[in-house]
């Protein structure tokens, strides 16, 4: 499982170290693409099966299931680990993410988020994030 949050910076060119924690569960290749909230999203090959699964699932005739595809798919890009444990950003993700220089790396259950620094720091600011809020939704949601 893919759990907590690091601090990195991404080099002059797109390289960003992949914690250590992490490596395990991706793998030596796995799969980057643009995110929500403006991060960009990792996936081991078999979550990022599982994934593509669901989403070539869906009716090619609905307009938002053709948008959601392309979001995901076009941007998508195989990665590989180099000997340092870094991997290389391409240049596309890093401009839509917002990515300079200094990254935060987070681990969601079934995936990675590589978000900006600055980006991260405000989404969970406290005067963004209203955790009574979220836990009304996620009792909602059945949880």
């Amino acid at each position: 499982m893919l759990l907590g949050e690091y601090n990195h910076t991404v080099d002059t060119k797109g390289r960003v170290i992949v914690p250590a924690k992490f490596r395990d569960d991706l793998g030596v290749t796995f799969i980057v693409t643009k995110g929500f909230d403006s991060s960009l999203f990792i996936f081991s090959k078999t979550e990022w099966n599982k994934f593509e699964e669901k989403i070539r699932s869906l009716p090619m005739t609905n307009p938002s299931a053709r948008s959601f595809s392309r979001f995901f798919l076009a941007g998508a890009n195989e990665v590989e680990l180099d000997k340092q444990g870094r991997i290389n950003l391409p240049q596309n993700l890093l401009d839509y993410a917002g990515i300079t220089k200094d990254v935060v790396v987070i681990g969601v259950s079934s995936r990675v988020e590589i978000w900006d620094k600055a980006k991260w720091e405000n989404y969970t600011s406290e005067d963004n994030l209203d955790v009574d809020e979220i836990a009304i939704q996620m009792s909602n949601l059945g949880i």
